[in-house]
């Protein structure tokens, strides 16, 4: 028996597939016949939810203030028992501007210069390191005061380190593009087993029940740390559209900061919605003097929630800062 030929009843006719929109704005959508033929029934699905039948083929879509994403809208017609599905994607920026942040350095503390920083966390005193690079990636716990090197385990030479956390007395590492994590013992760094994932490995961090992950993009994830499965993402947005290349990540009173890679800018991210609500330019912290000439970008953020002492650093950088945000009024 022959196969039917497909049917091509719709298409999209506005917005075009990627365009970019305002969290809350009202946008048209128009769909448009293809054929002389009238479907049945068309019925409109938001992110796979079906959210109305279609009687109109020009109406409005409401969108929520606050609430920036990606949304993929999806017309299915139906005609005699046969169906054709109409797709478009487009995303929402954030409908607010966050705010500016300047910085202070409060203390400067010596950093190894061969660290290629690429996690950094705080705890019980001591800094935590993950460093990169094939055949020099590591995990480090390093002496706040003289920067000394107090324990090390190191990784093959396979593997490039990437983002650290601690968790439930484990320490999580994950690797570049391995799709491969390593699960330490957090006092004697004995390996205890290994995750996996198929995204590209950037920053990690914690909100103390959740692993917190970055991979290059503009979507985080939110993990449950036994067996790394992915429990929901958010996509982080400002005024502008896509914050990419998120990188290093600490959880700091509620909220994400991030690195962004190749840049002097650290982002305040609402964990719930992904809305940029802060933006810091730390542009000019390692100065002139302080540069060897191969330092490599900023990337390291460490947080001592009993101190409120936040720390950063950079990539090959021989100082790590204590530094305080400042609201720009």
């Amino acid at each position: 028996m022959p196969a039917e030929n497909p049917l091509h009843l719709i298409r999209f006719d506005k917005p075009t597939s990627g365009s970019l929109f305002t969290a809350g704005e009202s946008i048209d959508i128009t769909i448009k016949l293809t054929d002389t033929i009238q479907p049945d029934s068309i019925v409109l699905y938001r992110n796979s939810v079906r959210i109305q039948k279609v009687s109109n083929l020009s109406f409005t879509l409401q969108t929520q203030a606050g609430k920036p994403g990606t949304i993929q809208l999806n017309a299915t017609a139906w005609k005699d028992g046969r169906r054709q599905t109409a797709s478009i994607s487009i995303k929402l920026k954030s409908n607010t501007k966050p705010a500016s942040y300047s910085y202070r350095i409060v203390k400067a503390y010596p950093h190894d210069p061969e660290a290629y920083t690429q996690g950094l966390f705080y705890h019980n005193g001591y800094l935590y390191e993950g460093t990169g690079q094939q055949g020099a990636s590591s995990l480090r716990k390093v002496e706040l005061e003289t920067g000394k090197i107090l324990q090390s385990v190191n990784l093959s030479r396979e593997y490039f380190g990437e983002g650290i956390a601690i968790l439930d007395d484990k320490i999580y590492q994950l690797t570049w593009t391995n799709g491969t994590g390593f699960v330490y013992d957090a006092a004697t760094f004995k390996p205890l087993n290994t995750f996996s994932y198929t995204t590209q490995g950037w920053g990690l961090t914690t909100n103390g029940n959740e692993l917190i992950m970055s991979d290059g993009s503009n979507t985080i994830y939110f993990r449950e740390p036994s067996g790394f499965s992915e429990l929901r993402r958010i996509e982080v947005f400002d005024n502008n559209g896509p914050v990419k290349m998120l990188n290093e990540l600490e959880y700091i009173d509620g909220k994400i900061y991030a690195n962004v890679y190749l840049t002097d800018r650290i982002v305040i991210i609402n964990p719930e919605t992904g809305v940029v609500e802060g933006n810091i330019d730390m542009q000019g912290l390692l100065t002139t003097t302080q540069r060897t000439g191969k330092e490599d970008v900023l990337n390291g953020i460490a947080y001592d929630p009993n101190g409120k002492r936040i720390f950063v650093t950079g990539k090959l950088w021989g100082k790590l800062f204590q530094v305080e945000f400042i609201k720009k009024k």
